[in-house]
């Protein structure tokens, strides 16, 4: 059995050992690109490999846990351990990771008494249960008990949140209770600020850093703070950032490869450890992109993950991948190094891909979902919906004459809002701009209002955590003239099985839709749908949603990986929110990625 431990150095098998690690989130790769991966990470010469559990994919629903598929983090441990990979395992309940809400589910906000990231006993009950059935997929795979599991992280930036110990020392607890005998550490920005707030270095958890450059200057701030505590501790950066995250209506940020690598090279100069952030990006499959707050105006995240990582979306490599490689051969000459694995893509033509039905939302919905009824509208959590859109729908009579404007307002909603009046879209309000007046005519006496509301995407980081904003859908209700509306009727849209549509119901132009599409494929092929005159929306492929699109860019392709693929006919489902339909698309063989000439969301 191996051992590992810290002490003034890293200690395995009571050798000196550098750890050299990169992030693969098994959540953001399909399963059957798990060992792609990996091999490549362990062929670029490192050691070990590190991951985030998400919480929310993990418990989707109160007290309903799925460890299968996609989800099966022992599988992926093991696979690892096959590899000779050792592992870092980050299960901390809040996980950043411009993830959906951090990785905390959304139905926590349905207790409003509750507050989530501290030691109230109501957050720290469901952490509890949530452990539960997390710790035994980790315990017996940690390297005390003959696994590849070396150290796991209490919680995650915590530092950039609160100062709360005694709910850290709750969430170590719970792990330690549950079996966890491996090192554990805290990972929070390298400055005193953070590091104080943020950790538990009198009770001897393990403290690392984060940043992406200037190692000598964050090591140094690192290390004075573990001898400000008595700790002669290793130097480690858990977050060696070597890209970064892109958002919707933003050009594409890259860093430069041969930058990274001088980086890289003088932080293990240092003598200290890492682990890149991210070694393979991935993809924000579904609705799990995350959202950066801003004062007012925040900022969604796009699908893609790719993270101008060392390995692309698709998880070959990139121009990083082989620079990094050289920086190991040539510090550390006995590590073992190969060839990168390398996938090839496929692309379909239009002329190769079948339109085979376009369907109406709106003649869909009883297809799709069962109406909730109230005398006001409801949020999406307060109806057990975490994700995606959710249709609110009554009746309003025409006050004012007939061709002059009535005046509507949406009261405090989040994030987008479509308002159709009698089947016709009259608005299309983004955020700080709901709640704003909607002037236009009705056109009968009694008039069907239709408001398709849209959750973009919840905090994953920053002061807007808690906010009532990261509560979706509308949240007080509609008044028209000056009075609330009653009377309502509401569809939630998680999407999580559209195989009900009904393709001959019809559509009226202009309002959202499914289009069908069909391609047909010799094997199971990596591919990116060219959304390309598509306004906005998601991407089903074989009924699996592979995410949103948007045409403000600045990404125009959605990835599709072969697991999501078969030999034979294959079907494609495009849900389109503004109308902008065509019957023609196509599949690539790479990303299009345009150059935007304009920066942010208006």
């Amino acid at each position: 059995m191996h051992t590992f431990e810290i002490r003034e150095r890293f200690l395995l098998d009571g050798k000196p050992f550098t750890i050299l690690s990169g992030a693969i989130h098994y959540f953001r790769v399909h399963p059957t690109d798990w060992h792609h991966s990996l091999y490549n990470l362990k062929a670029m010469g490192f050691n070990t490999v590190e991951t985030y559990v998400p919480w929310n994919l993990h418990e989707a629903k109160p007290g309903e846990f799925d460890f299968t598929g996609a989800l099966d983090l022992a599988r992926f441990l093991d696979e690892a351990a096959e590899l000779g990979l050792w592992t870092i395992v980050r299960p901390s309940p809040f996980i950043c990771a411009e993830w959906e809400w951090g990785g905390l589910p959304a139905w926590l906000l349905a207790d409003r008494d509750m507050r989530p990231r501290s030691r109230d006993p109501r957050f720290l009950e469901r952490v509890a249960a949530y452990y539960d059935e997390l710790m035994p997929h980790l315990v017996d795979r940690q390297i005390t008990h003959g696994g590849n599991i070396i150290m796991m992280q209490v919680e995650n930036e915590y530092g950039s949140y609160g100062e709360d110990k005694e709910y850290l020392r709750a969430i170590r607890d719970l792990m330690l209770g549950r079996g966890v005998d491996v090192p554990l550490c805290t990972s929070d920005g390298p400055w005193r600020g953070c590091l104080r707030a943020g950790t538990l270095i009198d009770d001897d958890v393990f403290v690392t850093g984060n940043f992406g450059s200037r190692a000598d200057e964050n090591f140094a701030q690192l290390k004075a703070f573990h001898e400000e505590h008595g700790k002669n501790w290793p130097l480690m950066c858990m977050e060696f950032w070597d890209g970064w995250f892109n958002r919707w209506g933003e050009n594409v940020i890259r860093r430069d490869a041969q930058d990274l690598a001088d980086s890289v090279r003088e932080l293990l100069e240092l003598d200290g450890s890492l682990s890149l952030y991210m070694f393979h990006g991935g993809t924000n499959f579904g609705f799990m992109n995350g959202c950066s707050a801003r004062h007012t105006h925040d900022l969604h995240q796009v699908t893609s993950y790719d993270y101008d990582a060392p390995l692309d979306e698709e998880g070959n490599p990139t121009e990083k991948w082989y620079k990094l490689r050289d920086v190991v051969r040539d510090l550390f000459p006995d590590a073992w190094t190969a060839e990168p694995l390398v996938k090839k893509a496929c692309a379909v033509s239009a002329e190769d891909i079948a339109f085979t039905g376009r369907c109406g939302l709106f003649e869909n919905l009883d297809n799709l979902s069962e109406p909730q009824r109230s005398l006001y509208p409801r949020s999406m959590e307060d109806m057990g919906q975490s994700y995606g859109y959710t249709l609110y729908r009554t009746k309003i009579e025409r006050d004012v004459a007939e061709g002059a404007d009535e005046r509507i307002r949406v009261i405090d909603g989040r994030d987008r809002a479509q308002v159709f009046v009698e089947g016709e879209l009259v608005a299309t309000q983004y955020q700080e701009h709901i709640g704003e007046d909607i002037r236009c005519p009705l056109p009968v006496a009694h008039n069907r209002l239709d408001i398709l509301m849209e959750n973009m995407g919840r905090v994953n980081y920053g002061h807007k955590f808690l906010a009532d904003t990261q509560r979706k859908g509308i949240r007080t209700g509609v008044c028209v003239d000056l009075h609330f509306i009653l009377n309502w009727e509401a569809y939630t849209l998680p999407l999580e099985d559209i195989s009900k549509l009904d393709f001959s119901a019809g559509w009226r132009e202009g309002t959202p839709s499914f289009t069908r599409f069909e391609f047909t494929l010799d094997e199971p092929a990596d591919t990116f749908i060219d959304t390309t005159g598509f306004g906005k929306g998601v991407a089903f492929v074989n009924g699996t949603n592979v995410g949103r699109y948007w045409e403000i860019g600045p990404i125009a392709t959605l990835y599709v990986p072969h697991g999501l693929t078969h030999a034979g006919v294959n079907e494609l489902v495009l849900f389109e929110t503004e109308g902008h339909v065509h019957d023609a698309i196509s599949l690539r063989a790479e990303p299009l990625i345009h150059t935007l000439e304009t920066e942010g969301v208006e």
